[in-house]
């Protein structure tokens, strides 16, 4: 779809966030260099500001109601460095209110994040950003997924065997089937179509 091409290519840093996706670059000849999830990348910034002067100023959109205040007890106490200063859980459909959108930015200009970490899912994480990029009042917007359900506790990583490997994607089929086999399916139906078509047209 147009609209998300045009989020990627507008968008600072894209990363590999899928082992299938680093796998297809090495076939094609573009090999990327490893997979990053958003997941290890939150934590590797947190990390990383923890000997910093000034605190990280962090703003947490996303996940289900509660899930960012248990995500930011578990940061503060992790990362004393980080300081969480707004979390916000959007309701279902606010990104086709106007108004919630707005009353979101906002917040967001108001609590003045250094890092936004915006949990929604894709596409609407991505399409969201790119929507309202011009207006949002943080140094740093990162599209992470499911990281601060991780980050709650809410939701449990896969065993470190499973991510090396490149099958944390069936840890979070098992353990979410009902939200993740419809997308996995046709994931796994759409993304090898893609793959041939990009291998063929290197080619020709």
């Amino acid at each position: 779809r147009s609209d998300l091409r045009q989020a990627y290519a507008n968008a600072a840093l894209v990363l590999a966030d899928g082992a299938p996706v680093v796998w297809a670059s090495r076939l094609l000849q573009r090999a990327l260099p490893e997979r990053v999830a958003g997941s290890d990348l939150v934590p590797a910034l947190f990390e990383g500001c923890m000997n910093k002067n000034e605190p990280l100023r962090v703003f947490l959109l996303g996940a289900a109601p509660g899930v960012g205040q248990r995500a930011a007890a578990n940061i503060h106490e992790r990362w004393p460095n980080v300081e969480v200063v707004g979390i916000y859980s959007p309701p279902l459909g606010f990104e086709n209110d106007p108004a919630e959108n707005t009353r979101i930015l906002r917040m967001i200009a108001d609590a003045d994040p250094q890092l936004l970490l915006i949990g929604l899912g894709a596409p609407k994480q991505e399409l969201w950003v790119e929507r309202h990029a011009d207006q949002m009042q943080a140094r740093v917007a990162l599209c992470v997924g499911a990281t601060i359900d991780f980050l709650a506790g809410e939701k449990s990583r896969s065993p470190l065997w499973m991510r090396r490997m490149g099958l944390e994607w069936f840890h979070r089929l098992a353990t979410e089937p009902s939200r993740l086999a419809k997308r996995y399916l046709r994931d796994a139906w759409i993304f090898p179509q893609l793959v041939w078509r990009e291998w063929r047209g290197a080619r020709a």
